[in-house]
């Protein structure tokens, strides 16, 4: 019996916990959680450090000007005496007695003397004043963006302690499919496979290989016994077809089967279960855009519950555009979304993915929709898209990727 959309989304997100945690080079953890907080190994900035470039004054000028300073210099330079300088470059040592940094601009060298005026501490960053050692600067279940990643590595850290990625492989099946060129009649390509991957890292996994077989029931089941993967994405064969071998393969492993078919249109036929060794398998529909439902309805709350990461806030827009919603099911449809408004681009059978690469999210139109707001679902994508705001039932501020809107 088919399960409600929300309550698969649910199950899917509560149905595992973060992966252990694990050490990583800094270079290989951006898209990772924080398992553990960071802290500050070194104080922010490491030293006494010049602002900008200019002179290094101690005590009331005219001063008398001693030699150079500059970013790199091996060892502390010398301490400096009231009434001398010295020229310093940005980002060089300030020398211990130093009162200020004196711009180049505000400068006047005549000979070996400078004058000018500064105020006290002016133009110099003291050691630890950004951040000190030991400081807790983020949380456990920060998601690991490029810039914390140069946060971490100003902070002394070569390494961060995070979840570990979630391994995936997909299973891809059926005889009629070709990875390339023009299918002939009876052919079909794949679209599903090369899709996967992209979501499969966008949800903070790692993608481990991919298997294709035909419609036999023995190659699906020896394809569900590989052990390099935390969770198995089965594409096609969920249905209950002559060719659909899915969950009877299931049965030969003893794989306990909590949802077997959700109500949603397109995807209604998905499949989540768990082997007995604890690893996750889900059943994707054999049409590409019902596909992509299926995996935005249990592999990526799956993924994002493995990884550590937090859930994400609902966000919610005025459904704008001729919707028919479904009797009993809820329907998920590829919108844009412009000013105030999530617009149907159309092209959303369950075959095609036009309508879904032409789209910002999904509009969530429940069963008997009275034609309010809808919830909207992100979708992966390559970059960052325009930004616009959207103004939710609440009046709160939901920042949306902005798009054109294709005619239907």
């Amino acid at each position: 019996m088919s399960i409600e959309w929300h309550e698969a989304r649910h199950y899917a997100r509560k149905a595992g916990s973060p992966l252990p945690e694990v050490d990583v080079p800094l270079g290989e953890a951006v898209g990772c959680v924080l398992a553990k907080p960071l802290v500050a190994l070194s104080p922010l900035p490491a030293y006494d450090a010049a602002a900008m470039d200019g002179y290094a004054v101690a005590g009331p000028g005219p001063w008398r000007l001693v030699g150079r300073i500059l970013a790199g210099d091996p060892g502390p330079p010398p301490p400096l005496s009231p009434g001398y300088a010295t020229e310093i470059g940005t980002g060089a040592v300030v020398p211990a007695g130093a009162d200020a940094v004196l711009p180049y601009e505000r400068a006047t060298r005549n000979s070996r003397t400078v004058t000018g005026e500064f105020s006290p501490g002016r133009h110099i960053r003291r050691r630890g004043e950004d951040c000190p050692a030991g400081r807790r600067v983020l949380d456990t279940g920060t998601l690991v963006s490029p810039v914390v990643l140069g946060l971490a590595a100003g902070l002394g850290h070569d390494t961060l302690t995070v979840h570990r990625r979630p391994r995936v492989a997909t299973v891809v099946t059926g005889a009629e499919l070709r990875r390339g060129g023009i299918p002939a009649a009876g052919q079909v390509r794949d679209a599903i496979g090369p899709m996967l991957p992209g979501m499969i890292r966008a949800a903070g996994a790692e993608p481990v290989g991919e298997t294709m077989v035909t419609d036999d029931a023995a190659l699906l089941v020896e394809a569900l016994l590989r052990p390099d993967a935390d969770v198995l994405v089965v594409c096609g064969a969920t249905s209950a077809g002559a060719a659909d071998h899915l969950r009877s393969a299931l049965d030969t492993l003893g794989a306990r089967v909590p949802i077997h078919g959700v109500a949603c249109r397109p995807g209604h036929p998905q499949l989540f279960a768990v082997l007995p060794d604890g690893r996750f398998v889900v059943g994707l529909p054999g049409n590409p855009y019902a596909a992509l439902v299926a995996a935005l309805t249990l592999v990526t709350p799956l993924l994002g519950r493995l990884s550590g990461r937090p859930e994400p806030p609902v966000t919610t827009a005025a459904l704008a555009g001729p919707v028919t919603p479904h009797d009993r099911d809820t329907r998920l449809v590829p919108v844009t979304v412009a000013g105030s408004a999530a617009l149907p681009v159309g092209h959303d059978r369950p075959g095609s993915l036009w309508g879904a690469a032409m789209a910002d999210a999904l509009a969530v139109v429940p069963a008997g929709w009275p034609g309010d707001e809808v919830e909207l679902l992100a979708l992966p994508s390559g970059s960052p898209p325009a930004v616009t705001v959207v103004a939710g039932r609440d009046g709160r501020r939901i920042d949306q990727a902005a798009g054109v809107p294709a005619p239907s």
